[in-house]
Formats: structure tokens, C-alpha cells, sequence
């Protein structure tokens, strides 16, 4: 279907226009109180429509911000589950609509009682860098779906993405539905800081918190989707090379720039050396000759490469033993251009490394060892939650044992990532990890409120508790407190 005409409006990069489109938006969304199903379907076709007539263009502006990073692989990990989960949302919304009926307490009989969803209004999205394209539109399809109108922030580090993607929502949806925000940390600020209805960031903890800050001097209700350290822990029977296959799958997507990309992993005592030479297998048949492989993504700038060299060289000279996973004639720095790090292992970790005390969001994987599952989990219980899990094990069990003694965010058995993918599995973390959750019916609540509504019947016995209080009344109360 071709786009609706709405006259282009460029990215949003100040502050004058940050306030006006906050202005119009929050304005429209309280003439506009309900929208119909009809509505918010339409709002949901024009996203899918925006991302499927325009999947190339968002694919070489990610690749453009990143220095390179794969089309197929951005097609893999942004488009399909953007749309994905704007199906999931389309095919079930005319229920998640409907009032919910709740009991009533035989007291109250024959009233009845409902929950009624209901837009909050306007709503912010503030999206990281790392997956510019569906950290925006996931969010942004709850959002819709639920019946509010959104401002989106998206990363100054994916400037080419941002600027196509405001130009997009102003071909495809009226302005005072959807904004996009430029615009460096001061005007980021500044967003955090408006009175949305709702606030959802995507993005570190550190920056969590002063987003959440910002967000209480309005009293804004926030969902924090950050990250942390998340663990995975390979069983002592389970198959090295099989959990070594996923287990790098899971690191080498984006470079390691995942949020619950593995964060380090738990390896049984003895199992090291098999390990690397799994690993070394694993990355050599899927990216030969690194430095020029088109399917392995660039760090995203100099200075998060810096970040990453740094956290290796603090390693080394705490005592790790860097393993590199391919050649070293293909990890040469290149500083002209894309920065490219090699999957790399970093063995004999200690907790005075850097690498063991930041989310390391990069191609770096240290390795630890352990006696017993049990001690894995003490160490994991010892820091703060994660916002993923990875166990790699057959024995149910164990299984249990591990899924039972540990909070996450969320856990995949025995693969990685694919939690995410799952559109009726609720998105997001614990403590320092998150607060709240998103995606599919949970990314609908998380926009909406459940208004509770009770509904008083012709004929009650409500008039028999009014006071003057008599003998009667009495009666009545030891009922009540019997």
C-alpha cells in the first residue's frame, strides 16, 4: 500500500523542536482518549509497511554507522523480529482490547467487576545504539498497539539510521503520532526529562539510573531495559563443541554488541583446552579471514574499540592469558578504518579485572572454571542479577536446580539469544539489569493501564452497612469478620 502523505519533517536535533513535538503529541493524544481497533491496526500496518518497502535502506544506514556491519545479519537480527512481532501484536490485539472480567466477592453480589485498558497518552522510547532499528520499532509496536502516541530517541552513534528513520516516520505516519529524536547526551537529557506517560529506555545501567532520576521529578513511570553480566554455564557432560557452536553464535552476532550476549562463561575443571580448540573451529568455519569477512560486524566507533583493547590489555597485566580464536596475521588494528576485534577468550580471570567487573558488550569472552555446578551458581548469586542465562546441560535435574536457585531476566537451555525471539515470552530484566518488561501481551500492559472498574447492581445490600449501626449492622460484621 503507498505511504499516507504527510509533509517531511526533518530529525529532531533541538531543544525548541524536542518541545514542540512533546507539545503536539501529549495534546492529540488526550483529544484522541481511545483509539479504536481499526486505528491502532492501521498505525500497525503502516509501521510493517515503513520497515518492509524500506529494509534496504535501514540495513545500509546501520551498516554505514557501524563501519560495516552484514545486511543479512541486520535483516536477521532487527527487520524479521520487528516484523515478527508486529504480526504477533496485529493477530491478537482485538482480544488483549477487550475488558477483562474479575470475580467479585459474594459480599458484593450481583456487581460485577472488570479491568479496562486504556492509552496513557504519550509515551517516550529512548533506543541504544547497538540495534538501533528494533530497539526502536519493538517498543514502538507495544506503544501503538496499546493506543498512545510516541517520541522516539534514537542514538547520536547511528546518526544515518536516525535521520532515515525520521524521514521514514514522517512519510508514514502524522507527526503528532510518531517523532523521531536526534541530537546528542544534553538533548538525551532533556527527553528524560519531559512528562511522557511513559518512559522506556534501552541502554546501560549507569545510564539507567540517571534516566530513572530524571524520570522521578515527574513522577514518570519508567521501563529500564539495561544489561550487566550475563553467565553461561556449560554442564559436565554436556558436548563441548556443540555448546561451543552456540555459545560463540551467540557472541560473534553484532560483534559481541548484544546486550544478553553471553558475558562470560563456566567451563567444568579439565575442559579448557577443549573448549578453545571447539571455539577456534567454530569461528574459522564461520568467518574466514576476519578482517575481510563480510558477515562480521565492525565495533561501532573508535571509542568503544578503545574500550575493548583497554579491557584486554588491563587483563594482561593482571595475569589472563589471552587466547585469540583466529590468526593473529588477521586481527591487525586498522586505523583508518572499521575497527575490527577478534573473537577472543581471556582465561585465568580474576574479579581485579575490569573485564570481569563491566558488561563488556564486544567479542570478548572470559572463561572460568568450576569443581561443581553449585559453585557456579554461588558466584553468579554473588553479583547482581543478569539479564540473561545460558545453561547448556541434559539433566533435567540439574536443570531445574540451576533455573530454580538463579533470577535472570530471562534463560535459554541450551542455545543462545533466542529467548528474545520469542513474541508471547515477556522481555526484560532484574535490579540492576532492568525494571518492567516488554514484547508481545506484557509490551501492551506495559503501555497500558489496567483500569479497574466495578459496577454496582440495580438491586444490593450495600445500604445495610450505613450507619446509625445497630444490632442488625452487628450481625453483619461478625459475618464479615467470622
Amino acid at each position: 500500500m503507498p505511504p499516507p502523505s504527510h509533509p517531511t519533517s526533518s530529525l529532531i536535533t533541538d531543544f525548541a523542536g524536542l518541545q514542540a513535538a512533546f507539545a503536539a503529541s501529549h495534546a492529540a493524544s488526550r483529544e484522541e482518549m481511545v483509539p479504536p481497533l481499526a486505528i491502532r491496526r492501521q498505525r500497525l500496518d503502516a509501521l510493517e509497511t515503513l520497515l518492509r518497502e524500506n529494509a534496504n535502506a535501514l540495513c545500509a544506514a546501520v551498516s554505514a554507522d557501524f563501519g560495516h556491519r552484514s545486511s543479512h545479519e541486520t535483516q536477521l537480527l532487527e527487520i524479521f523480529p520487528s516484523l515478527e512481532g508486529i504480526r504477533h501484536t496485529r493477530r491478537h490485539l482485538g482480544g488483549w482490547m477487550k475488558p477483562q472480567r474479575r470475580p467479585v466477592s459474594l459480599w458484593f453480589q450481583p456487581a460485577r467487576a472488570e479491568l479496562r485498558p486504556q492509552a496513557l497518552g504519550c509515551v517516550g522510547i529512548i533506543s541504544p545504539w547497538n540495534y538501533p532499528v528494533y530497539l526502536a520499532i519493538g517498543p514502538l509496536t507495544a506503544a501503538l498497539a496499546a493506543g498512545n502516541r510516541a517520541l522516539v530517541k534514537m542514538s547520536e552513534f547511528t546518526p544515518s539510521t536516525a535521520a532515515l528513520f525520521a524521514e521514514l516516520a514522517a512519510r508514514y505516519f502524522p507527526a503528532d503520532e510518531l517523532a523521531v529524536v536526534g541530537g546528542d547526551h544534553e538533548l538525551a537529557q532533556a527527553f528524560s526529562h519531559l512528562p511522557f506517560d511513559h518512559l522506556l529506555f534501552t541502554g546501560s545501567t549507569a545510564v539507567g539510573r540517571l534516566v530513572m532520576k530524571a524520570a522521578a521529578e515527574n513522577l514518570t513511570p519508567v521501563t529500564l531495559e539495561l544489561g550487566g553480566k550475563s553467565p553461561a554455564i556449560i554442564a559436565p557432560d554436556y558436548p563441548i563443541a556443540k555448546a561451543a557452536e552456540r555459545i560463540l553464535a551467540g557472541k560473534c552476532l553484532n560483534a559481541g554488541q548484544t546486550c544478553i550476549a553471553p558475558d562470560y562463561l563456566f567451563l567444568p575443571e579439565g575442559e579448557v583446552e577443549n573448549f578453545i580448540a571447539a571455539a577456534r573451529k567454530v569461528v574459522a568455519a564461520s568467518y574466514p579471514d576476519l578482517q575481510q569477512n563480510p558477515d562480521y560486524s565492525s565495533v561501532i566507533n573508535a571509542r568503544h574499540a578503545a574500550r575493548l583493547q583497554g579491557y584486554l590489555d588491563d587483563a594482561a597485566a593482571h595475569g589472563a592469558h589471552i587466547v585469540p580464536l583466529v590468526p593473529l596475521a588477521e586481527v591487525k588494528a586498522n586505523p583508518n578504518g572499521p575497527q575490527r576485534l577478534a573473537p577472543t577468550l581471556i582465561l585465568q580471570t580474576t574479579e581485579s579485572m575490569k573485564v570481569m567487573q563491566e558488561e563488556i558488550f564486544g567479542p570478548l569472552l572470559p572463561v572460568l572454571t568450576y569443581r561443581n555446578v553449585q559453585e557456579a551458581l554461588d558466584y553468579i548469586n554473588a553479583h547482581d542479577r543478569p539479564l540473561a542465562l545460558y545453561l547448556f546441560d541434559r539433566d533435567k535435574t540439574r536443570i531445574n536446580q540451576v533455573l530454580d536457585q538463579t533470577i535472570a531476566g530471562g534463560v535459554t537451555v541450551n542455545d543462545t539469544i533466542l529467548h528474545i525471539a520469542q513474541d508471547d515470552l515477556p522481555f526484560g530484566g532484574v535490579g540492576p539489569s532492568g525494571m518492567g518488561q516488554y514484547h508481545g501481551h506484557e509490551g501492551f500492559r506495559t503501555f497500558s493501564k489496567l483500569k479497574p472498574v466495578f459496577y454496582q447492581s440495580r438491586l444490593n445490600g450495600i445500604g445495610l452497612f450505613n450507619p446509625p449501626y445497630g444490632k442488625l449492622f452487628e450481625r453483619l460484621l461478625k459475618l464479615l469478620l467470622r
